[in-house]
């Protein structure tokens, strides 16, 4: 298993729309070391599905650097796990064998790779359930299934796009226990990006605030509070209200895009970039 330290140095990046450059994200600095619970909080159109390809290595190209220990980021690797809000199972295949999706490309003998699956079923509650097709399962079981797949290779990182966005109140907050619970256990770092402040508190060591247009981090707000932790608990409400604040404070502009045919501007590229070697 890798350390799971990320890190984002002068991260930029811009989108073609209508023919214009837009700015999505603009001088994200930012680290996470190894074990740490991070969540990303901001409005729609802040980029923090874009940052969270951009650590995914699903997004190269951006100006800045982004590393995982010590090694830029070039493309996905099986040291980062990757769940998304759907669970994305392909509905011919049962539980096990989407699960087992997780370690195609690893170098495991068949019998290595049949304990490490049941291993991964039975830590997100689905033993029983081997042989269930995605079509018999609950919202919450396919997305409990779909973070086993995240988790099977043992990756030092797990990043989360909205996993619980789609899942009703009730199945959200157990899955936000379970999934806590779990990453305490496996030891290791997690993203996790959410539209709701109450998940962000809740689940985060830092709450990592962004405003938009371009996307930018506002404020990280430490959340030290002890697990487990309780959701009614006054200090998690104060830092609640911490998190709001920054996202109320933040500035709201909306920049013109420019034009293709303006001159061009350098993209920032920091001399830390230019100095890391390797490749994650």
């Amino acid at each position: 298993m890798a350390n799971g330290e990320l890190g984002l140095q002068g991260i930029a990046k811009t989108f073609r729309v209508d023919g214009r450059l837009l700015p999505a994200l603009d001088g994200i600095d930012l680290t996470v070391t190894p074990g740490e619970f991070i969540t990303i909080v901001g409005a729609s159109g802040c980029g923090k599905s874009t940052l969270l390809r951009i650590l995914a290595g699903l997004e190269t190209d951006h100006a800045g650097a982004a590393v995982h220990d010590g090694k830029t980021i070039r493309g996905p690797s099986l040291a980062r796990g990757l769940v998304f809000q759907e669970p994305r199972l392909f509905p011919w295949l049962t539980v096990e064998a989407n699960v087992a999706l997780g370690l195609e490309n690893a170098g495991l003998s068949r019998d290595a790779k049949r304990a490490a699956v049941s291993e991964h079923i039975a830590l997100v509650g689905l033993t029983g359930f081997e042989n269930a097709y995605p079509r018999q399962l609950s919202g919450g079981m396919a997305q409990r299934a779909a973070i086993a797949r995240g988790l099977v290779n043992r990756p030092g990182v797990l990043l989360l796009d909205e996993p619980f966005g789609a899942l009703d109140a009730f199945t959200r907050a157990h899955l936000q226990e379970e999934l806590q619970g779990i990453v305490a256990r496996e030891g290791i770092t997690a993203v996790l990006v959410t539209h709701d402040v109450d998940e962000a508190v809740y689940l985060g060591d830092r709450v990592v605030v962004m405003a938009p247009r371009p996307g930018r981090i506002t404020r990280i707000v430490a959340v030290d509070e002890p697990r487990p932790r309780s959701r009614t608990e006054a200090a998690l409400l104060h830092k609640r209200e911490a998190v709001l604040a920054a996202l109320d404070s933040g500035s709201w502009g909306r920049p013109e895009p420019r034009r293709l045919d303006a001159p061009d501007e350098p993209l920032r590229q920091p001399a830390a970039a230019i100095a890391l070697q390797g490749a994650a």
